[in-house]
């Protein structure tokens, strides 16, 4: 039986490799930037298997234009550029990619903490510019970590993880959760799981870790920063809608918190105007699974998924279990 994929960006070559060992057809988008969706409704057609990033998206008008589709594969923990109930309607089989990029996020959140914290962008751009003229004792005050309250809001796999290593500075971590509390991070933290206002009130550093749902868009807003002391900063590695931008870009120019680190965006890869011209920001690309170890891992797992649906199996990480029912 033959097998055909669409890959809609270049991912590493093992996971294509893996595929091509099994598949027919192994398609990738030759341009470096998404398909548009009028191209990719074209390039889905006739496919057995896409695998996805999330900026496709992936809707019922896809799915049932790509009559041969039997799974999305996404390269990515997240899946909320995909319509998961038409797919288990259509019988199509959703998966993602969890676990592998637990350590590299959250390892990112903590650069982008340290980053904002103690100025290093600032602190680079004058230095490149030819301004440091040499140690002074005002230059560039930044904010002290030992001690201090870290917050995490969505205490799942990253969120740990991102709790985990703030042991080496003594924090003090809070925490929320949408479901049952994290027993390990309070045997191991003495961790407190709190309500998400006083997290806002008495953290010193705020770190996102939530998927992306109605609930959850826009639940750090105007109202929420007001909550947040002015000498706190927010970190967001999840999703960039959960932060209402517009919100963030005036508590920030106002001072209303200290400072931010952001990975994602609301509109992504658009910014909400006035945010590139902050100092108190630091802005990286959505580089949270971003070293070779990880993507690699993703490839690898995606192809694994794609190949057991092919191969009429349960892959290892579907999202829509209710399919093979």
């Amino acid at each position: 039986m033959t097998f055909t994929v669409l890959i809609t960006r270049q991912i590493p070559e093992e996971g294509v490799k893996m595929l091509r060992n099994v598949c027919q057809s192994v398609e990738i988008n030759p341009h470096d930037r998404p398909l548009t969706y009028d191209e990719l409704l074209k390039s889905a057609k006739g496919r057995d298997a896409i695998l996805t990033m999330l900026s496709d998206r992936i809707d019922a008008r896809l799915m049932l234009e790509a009559a041969n589709l039997k799974i999305v594969a996404n390269y990515a923990v997240g899946y909320d550029n995909i319509d998961v109930r038409a797919a288990t309607a259509k019988g199509v089989v959703v998966t993602n990619t969890p676990g592998v990029l637990t350590d590299s996020t959250a390892d990112m959140a903590w650069a982008l903490l340290f980053s904002v914290t103690r100025r290093i962008v600032e602190g680079d751009k004058l230095t490149r510019a030819g301004k440091f003229a040499g140690w002074a004792p005002m230059m560039l005050l930044g904010g002290d970590l030992m001690g201090k309250t870290l917050g995490i809001i969505g205490a799942g796999r990253i969120g740990s993880a991102m709790a985990m290593r703030s042991r080496g500075w003594c924090m003090k971590v809070l925490y929320t959760t949408q479901n049952r509390r994290n027993g390990v991070l309070e045997e191991m933290l003495g961790a407190r799981r709190v309500d998400l206002e006083t997290l806002l009130r008495e953290s010193d550093f705020i770190s996102l870790h939530t998927p992306l749902s109605e609930k959850t868009r826009h639940l750090i807003g105007a109202k929420e920063l007001s909550l947040m002391k002015r000498t706190a900063y927010l970190i967001n590695t999840g999703r960039g809608a959960v932060i209402d931008e517009e919100a963030l870009v005036h508590a920030l120019r106002n001072k209303g918190i200290k400072g931010a680190g952001l990975d994602v965006y609301e509109e992504e890869p658009k910014l909400k105007p006035g945010l590139a011209e902050l100092d108190n920001v630091v802005l990286a690309p959505h580089l949270g699974s971003a070293t070779v170890e990880t993507r690699t891992k993703m490839s690898l797992m995606a192809a694994e998924n794609i190949i057991a649906v092919l191969h009429k199996k349960k892959p290892p990480n579907c999202v829509n279990t209710e399919v093979f029912t």
